[in-house]
C-alpha cells in the first residue's frame, strides 16, 4: 500500500482546527500528522482528508453528514473513525474536532512503550 501525499498548506490547515486544551499534542506520523490527548489519537490528516475518531453516536451523527465517509487507507479504513466531508466549514471541522477530543479524553491515558535495550 503507497501512502497518499499531502500538501504542507493540508498540514497547516489540519493543525489550524485542533482545540487548544491541556495535554493536546500535534505529532507526526507517517509523513502526515495527528492529533492526541492523553497519548490517544482523536484526529487526523490522511491525503486530504481530515478524519476523527468518534462514539458511537458521533459516528451515527456524523455519517449522515453528505461528504463523509470512512477514513484512512480505501482497503482498510480505521475503525471508529470517519472523515469530515470535504466543503465543510472550518468552524464545524473545529467544533468535530473538540468533539472527538473530549470523547477521546475520557479514555486513560496511553503509555509510550519504550524501547528495549539491545544485548
Amino acid at each position: 500500500m503507497q501512502m497518499p501525499k499531502h500538501t504542507d498548506e493540508a498540514k497547516a490547515h489540519f493543525r489550524t482546527l485542533v482545540p487548544d486544551a491541556p495535554d493536546v499534542e500535534v505529532r507526526p506520523m507517517f509523513g502526515s500528522v495527528g492529533a492526541f490527548v492523553g497519548g490517544n489519537m482523536f484526529a487526523g490528516l490522511f491525503a486530504e482528508s481530515l478524519g476523527v475518531k468518534l462514539d458511537e453516536e458521533g459516528l451515527v451523527e456524523l455519517r449522515a453528514l453528505p461528504g463523509s465517509g470512512p477514513f484512512g487507507p480505501a482497503e482498510r479504513p480505521m475503525n471508529g473513525w470517519l472523515s469530515l466531508p470535504a466543503d465543510m466549514s472550518d468552524a464545524d471541522a473545529a467544533d468535530w474536532f473538540e468533539r472527538a477530543r473530549a470523547h477521546i479524553a475520557t479514555l486513560p491515558p496511553k503509555v509510550r512503550k519504550g524501547r528495549t535495550p539491545k544485548t
